[in-house]
């Protein structure tokens, strides 16, 4: 069984995601729990683990996207791939976000568990759900008879697409499914429950390859003495956000048209070369990160607009509701956007050296995939012919300052990217 391929410097520098962001730019509650990791791995590990748990246990939110307007929510389901000894115990620590929520409202489906018994925990829990398993030879000891049921079903929960069950006796249906999933284990344990890029659920499971080895003396570093009240503090906030979420009307996350129009130019431009690179079965991963990274802003808008009151209503059985809970949308914030666009950026190249595992080909090197410039975007957005007032309001829909613009457009006109016809006319040259 091939394993993971050894990265060099520049490799595993071009996969971190959290020391080529500014991590000042998270919401306050990721950055808190980041705070306890000791390397970049670490950092990246704890952060996707812990955007899952805060995405499983925020209810009543969703975007629509794709044909038909289908509703996705803010669920991820993520394998973190790496070899014994690389730290990724720390991820744990996100299922410690998660337990108090659980302890009122059963959320978390053991792993250790037959496709049968994690079919009716998802029923009994109206099919919502949490996994997280942090020992890969256990998810391929107790799945490894019923791999194809669980990879079937897993794949349909990531689109929330009904999940049936028929036997001789029973037949049941879990309608609109919504799990989401920690698990980490050796490239053989991922593997076992993804056998081909061919298979459907491998452009569903993000995936996070880590090929940097924990150094020994690490492991001896005492914890910060308030390490256990940074993790309770921050599930008090998750509980008491879950609360208000809970007991709201539904609420539909947007972007930002400017966020939906940069969103498709991105993966128009910036994602083929990956596909040229790794052949046209790349391509559905391409498309698939597109909701994930609207999942990812989502979560991170959400985290970031945590404004709960300190006492809830002790005369009603429900907490009240917080004007911003109580309204229809939710819409996304810029730095959160550019944030999650960044995350997906580095997840694709995960995605794609983790694509390159399963075929057994060579390892080829991949490219940096950066954020489009918005500079280039509004340009090809402008007429052949425009004016300043053009410009503006071109400039404006895309949430770019006026004077901006103006400074933009005398660079083209300086790199003979454009030209002045007269007063108030420019003219793009082919």
């Amino acid at each position: 069984m091939t394993e993971i391929q050894n990265l060099n410097p520049e490799e595993q520098a071009n996969l971190r995601i959290v020391e080529n962001m500014d991590a000042n730019n998270l919401p306050q509650l990721i950055q808190s729990v980041l705070a306890l990791a000791q390397s970049p791995a670490e950092k990246d590990m704890l952060l996707m683990a812990t955007l899952t748990a805060c995405g499983a246990v925020m209810p009543n939110l969703y975007f629509k996207y794709g044909v038909g307007s289908k509703r996705y929510y803010p669920n991820l389901q993520l394998f973190i791939v790496g070899s014994a000894a690389c730290g990724k115990g720390i991820a744990s620590l996100a299922l410690e976000l998660v337990k108090p929520i659980h302890e009122q409202t059963p959320l978390i489906i053991p792993g250790d568990a037959t496709y049968p018994a994690f079919y009716q925990t998802l029923a009994r829990q109206h099919g919502r759900g949490y996994i997280h398993e942090s020992e890969g030879s256990v998810i391929t000891d107790i799945w490894r008879s019923s791999t194809a049921n669980y990879n079937t079903a897993l794949r349909k929960a990531a689109e929330h697409e009904t999940i049936s069950r028929s036997r001789c006796r029973e037949a049941s249906v879990i309608e609109n499914p919504q799990v989401s999933m920690v698990l980490t284990g050796t490239f053989s344990q991922y593997h076992a429950l993804v056998p081909s890029v061919e298979n459907g659920y491998f452009s569903r499971l993000l995936t996070l390859i880590i090929d940097e080895h924990q150094a020994f003396s690490s492991r001896y570093v005492q914890p910060s003495e308030n390490s256990d009240g940074i993790i309770r503090n921050a599930a008090d906030q998750l509980f008491r956000l879950y609360e208000q979420l809970l007991f709201a009307h539904p609420r539909e996350f947007l972007l930002t048209p400017a966020q939906r129009t940069r969103l498709g130019q991105h993966l128009e431009t910036a994602y083929p070369t990956l596909i040229r690179m790794l052949g046209e079965e790349f391509h559905s991963v391409i498309l698939r990160m597109a909701v994930y990274i609207e999942r990812i802003a989502m979560i991170l808008t959400e985290l970031r607009g945590i404004s709960i009151p300190s006492e809830l209503n002790t005369d009603s059985s429900s907490p009240s509701i917080s004007p911003e809970f109580d309204s229809g949308t939710l819409l996304c914030s810029d730095i959160d956007y550019a944030t999650a666009e960044l995350i997906g950026n580095k997840l694709i190249l995960h995605m794609a050296q983790a694509y390159q595992l399963i075929k057994g080909t060579q390892k080829v090197e991949l490219p940096a995939v950066k954020p489009l410039d918005q500079k280039q975007i509004l340009l090809s957005l402008l007429p052949d012919e425009f004016g300043h007032a053009i410009l503006v309001k071109e400039a404006a829909a895309q949430g770019i300052p006026s004077r901006t613009a103006e400074r933009w457009n005398e660079n083209w006109q300086q790199q003979g990217i454009v030209c002045r016809v007269k007063y108030d006319c420019y003219k793009k040259i082919a």
